[in-house]
């Protein structure tokens, strides 16, 4: 893998309904080359996220600048406006959603696709395996560049690594401070070349902020961008959800250090 292909920070879209398409075009225009969406309309507007898409193209942004992730849902965790025929076997669910999601977005390939999250809180299922294999298949078919899973515990995140014949590059979880920022997977990811995408990492985290304003102010900047470096200094591909065009400009200057020290704190600091 080319890591420089890699965007160093990455926007979601997720809850954003009928103002998507112009967050997604903001983000882009302020400099965010990443995206992430789902083809989930409960939580996302997928098809929005691809007029955004085309409209940046037409303002001189190329494709293969961009990448686009976006995510098998099983039926389970959808509304009543499933992309694909729920009563289908998954292989074909899975090509089905792929297809929808490949004209929402107005490409002709995913730059990630992930399975969003296993059928089961615990374990793995058969339909988890079956979905896996065709996103394989569809990765072999050069149509999804990378490959990878969400909303996984440990146990899972072997299981999967264990049975599949291609190995997940991309795992996507929400992370808290209180249980150490998921560092039981984040180890595991990092002993196999996975590379950990980290949401909710502002919301899930307000107890955090009070405690690093003094970091962020010997830096000059704010608590978000410190949280956001913390994140890509220990191995977190950080995700940013902000309706804030300050914010979005503020969450792509992230060009400072922070000391061996710092970090430390942060990587403990919601387990004291």
């Amino acid at each position: 893998m080319n890591k420089k292909e890699i965007p160093e920070i990455i926007y979601g879209t997720a809850w954003k309904e009928d103002a998507t398409e112009q967050l997604v075009f903001t983000a882009m225009k302020m400099g965010f080359r990443g995206i992430d969406t789902a083809n989930q309309r409960r939580h996302y507007n997928e098809a929005d996220v691809g007029k955004a898409v085309a409209r940046a193209l037409k303002t001189g942004i190329k494709r293969e600048d961009l990448f686009i992730q976006t995510k098998f849902t099983f039926a389970s965790s959808q509304d009543h406006r499933i992309p694909y025929d729920m009563h289908a076997d998954y292989a074909t669910q899975v090509k089905q959603s792929f297809q929808s999601s490949l004209e929402h977005l107005q490409t002709d390939y995913i730059d990630s696709y992930l399975l969003h999250g296993p059928s089961t809180p615990v374990g793995l299922t058969e339909a988890d395996l079956q979905v896996w294999q065709e996103i394989e298949s569809l990765h072999k078919q050069g149509q999804a560049r990378y490959v990878g899973v969400s909303n996984v515990n440990s146990r899972q995140l072997k299981m999967l690594y264990e049975q599949a014949k291609i190995k997940p590059t991309f795992v996507q979880n929400r992370c808290f401070a209180e249980q150490g920022w998921d560092n039981e997977v984040r180890a595991f990811c990092k002993e196999n070349s996975m590379i950990y995408q980290g949401f909710s990492l502002l919301t899930a985290n307000h107890i955090v902020f009070p405690k690093i304003k003094y970091i962020a102010e010997r830096v000059k900047k704010t608590p978000a961008q410190v949280m956001f470096k913390f994140s890509m200094l220990v191995g977190i591909l950080p995700l940013t959800g902000t309706t804030s065009e300050r914010h979005m400009k503020e969450d792509l200057e992230l060009d400072f250090s922070l000391n061996p020290e710092e970090i430390k704190f942060i990587e403990y600091i919601g387990m004291k």
